[in-house]
This record gives C-alpha cells, structure tokens and sequence, in this order.
C-alpha cells in the first residue's frame, strides 16, 4: 500500500470536504488503495495557510501553491480555488507530472478547459473533476439499473438543482456573483452537477434550449476573504455589480433520442440542496432527491397492475459502495461520503495505473454544454452541442 503525499490549493469550504476525505477514506475503504498524505495545504496567505494546516491536519503549509506544484514529493495536486484559478494551476500541475483532482466547474469557459483537458492529456497523468453527486449510492444505483435494461430505453431525464443561499438581496456579493472570477454564476456553480448527472445517467447532450435570468442585478460588497455563502449580510454599505446569471433554465435533446429538462437556481426560498431527477423509460421510472439521498424511488413496467406505482428503495450493503460505508440500510450518509468515495477512486486510479470518471475529458465536455447553453439564451433558439470527441480529432 503506497502513500501518496497530497498538495491541497485552497483552504475554505471544499478543502475541509477533500481533507475530511482523506483523512476518512482509509478507515471506510480498507485496504485502501493508497494512503493519502496530507502533506501541503495552500492559502491566500502565512497565517490562513498555517490554520488551515493545523485545522486539517496537513504537516506543511505555504501561501504560494507553485511550491506545491514544483514539490518534487508531492503526487497530487488537489485544486479547491475558486474558479478563475483553476487553469493556471492545473496547467502547472499537469506540467510537472502531478495527479490532479480539480473541483467543478472545471474552468470559467471553454478555451480554459480545452487547455486543462490538453495538458493533462499530454502529461498522461491521472486527471479527475470532483461532481461528487453522482458517487451518492442511490445515484450509482440508478445507473446499475438503467445499464441493466430494468427501465429500458430512456425516454426523458428531468433534473433539478434548487437552492435558496443567495434568494435574500442582501446576502453578500461572494466571488460566485463576479463573472471574472466564477465564470458564470448558477450554470456553472450548481446546474453542472445536474448536467454531469444527465450524461451520466442518460446519454451526451445533442442540442438544448435556454433561458438565463438574473433577478438581484446588485449586492452588498463582502468583507473578508471568506466565501459567505449567504450565511452573512450586507447591510446598507456599499454595492457591487452581479453580472452572471440567477436562475438557468434549459431543454435538452440527447443524442440518443431522449428529451429532458434541467432547472437550477440560487434563489427558491425553502430549498436547500434539492438535487433531483426524474427517469422516465419504456419499462420503468427512477426518481432521486439528494436530501433524501438514501432513497431511490422505483417504478417497473413489470410490477403487477394492483402493485404497480414508486416504492422506495433504501441504499446499504447490497448497493453500489456498500462494502465500504455503514452495515444497515438507511442509517444515512452524508456529503462527507460522496467525497469520501470520490476519493477513493481516485486513489485507485492512480494505484493501479488506469483512469477515472468524471475527468477532465467530462469536465471540457460540461463546459462545452454550457456554451451552448448561453449562447442558446443569447439568441432564443436550440444550439447544437458539440463534443469533445469530434473537436479532440480535428484540433491537431
């Protein structure tokens, strides 16, 4: 069992969630593949750095990620940034021949994702992007039974990704209002999820149908480095410009003939983190909700006519990733397993020399889809989606 000494950029929100799993995963999946070491941990600067370390457990700190990147011990570089830093790091990173796990979206446009998806390509290095939603048991487990023909062929996937964070006009102008720095504002911060779930589940995106809102145009000015997330507010000073959008509405046209839709926004007041979807097909239905992750609901065509109707099956040791988490049906999980298991695989890619999924192929394959969505919303009409396959072969 090998250990792996990990440089983990970004000390906020989803570095505790990536420290957690690396301090965790072991301890679910034994023996596991490699040991994760929690060996440098980056921040804006000495003094975050250095509390980030000792609150995560990493035995170094620095608040300069390139030392990180040029550390010849380190094997992985862990990108937990925002959003506008994602490229250069991963750049570097795949340059100097380091694994990456990157979180979502995989960079602020598609120019920027091309160019991670090329660097890691030619550094052959193990590369993954973290949609860690679809590593929830139930969710695997509605791939299991779509790969098994229990609903048959897929007709339509409804999916949402409802929050109510920044619903109040006086919760902060966070980074994930600035399109300089996020890129796009509910598309990319919460509807990939949904999209990376829709691929997953139900095929590659062929042509979709848009519409963008924003509906608070300004915000109060943040005070402090940290990504309030909502949970503060502004007040009456100062402020700031929102420029990305609110609220993302599409339809979507799969290339394997299905339809579907996908809603997200930040602002529906009494939601928190409704991830759902729905999967109609010719021999059954499967419907998730994230805040019932647990369950997933099942319909088959087979069912008796008296019987027939959603029932609920609840994930546990019988259920993809089972072997590893709790022994009893229903005791629960939270988002620190779907990290936990992302973790894990990731590592087990890398052990055994092989790839994994979702990487930075899918990440460039979700942006392009989110090109497609605006540029559908800027001009009210379907936009074809094209895919990284056919733009890979004609790029050289």
């Amino acid at each position: 069992m090998k250990n792996l000494n990990v440089g983990l950029i970004g000390g906020g929100f989803m570095g505790k969630a990536h420290s957690l799993a690396y301090s965790a995963m072991p301890m679910f999946f034994w023996p596991a593949p490699a040991l994760p070491v929690r060996h440098t941990i980056a921040e804006a600067n000495d003094a975050l750095a250095a509390e980030a370390a000792r609150r995560f457990g990493f035995e170094n700190s620095t608040a300069d990620w390139r030392r990180i990147v040029d550390d010849p011990a380190i094997d992985v570089v862990d990108i937990a940034t925002p959003n506008h830093l994602h490229a250069e790091i991963a750049i570097a990173a795949a340059q100097a021949g380091k694994h990456i796990i990157c979180e979502k979206p995989l960079a602020r446009t598609v120019e920027e994702s091309k160019a991670m998806y090329d660097a890691v390509k030619d550094a052959g290095i193990v590369h993954m992007v973290a949609f860690n939603y679809r590593r929830t048991p139930a969710v695997a487990l509605a791939k299991k039974y779509i790969e098994e023909g229990a609903i048959g062929r897929i007709l339509n996937f409804r999916g949402t990704y409802l929050q109510d964070w920044s619903a109040d006009p006086n919760s902060p102008l966070s980074w994930r209002f600035q399109k300089n720095i996020a890129g796009s504002g509910a598309l990319g911060d919460i509807a990939t999820h949904v999209v990376d779930m829709a691929r997953y589940l139900a095929g590659e995106f062929a042509s979709v149908n848009s519409v963008l809102s924003t509906w608070i145009p300004e915000r109060p000015l943040q005070t402090g480095g940290a990504d309030a997330l909502g949970n503060v507010r502004g007040g009456e000073g100062p402020r700031g410009e929102v420029d990305v959008d609110d609220e993302v509405m599409t339809m979507v046209r799969f290339t394997n003939g299905a339809v579907g839709s996908i809603e997200a926004t930040r602002n529906a007041y009494g939601r928190n983190n409704f991830i759902t979807f729905e999967i109609h097909g010719t021999e059954g239905s499967i419907a998730f909700n994230y805040e019932r992750r647990d369950e997933l609901q099942v319909c088959f065509a087979s069912d008796q006519n008296d019987r027939r109707g959603f029932r609920t099956v609840y994930t546990g040791p019988a259920h993809p990733y089972g072997d590893g988490l709790w022994p009893i049906p229903a005791l629960g999980i939270g988002y620190g397993e779907t990290k936990i298991i992302e973790a894990h695989d990731f590592f087990k890619a890398i052990a055994e020399g092989g790839s994994v999924s979702p990487n930075f192929a899918d990440g460039y394959q979700t942006a392009l889809i989110d090109d497609a969505i605006i540029t559908s919303a800027d001009k009210g009409a379907w936009v074809d989606v094209p895919s990284v396959g056919e733009l890979s072969t004609t790029a050289k």
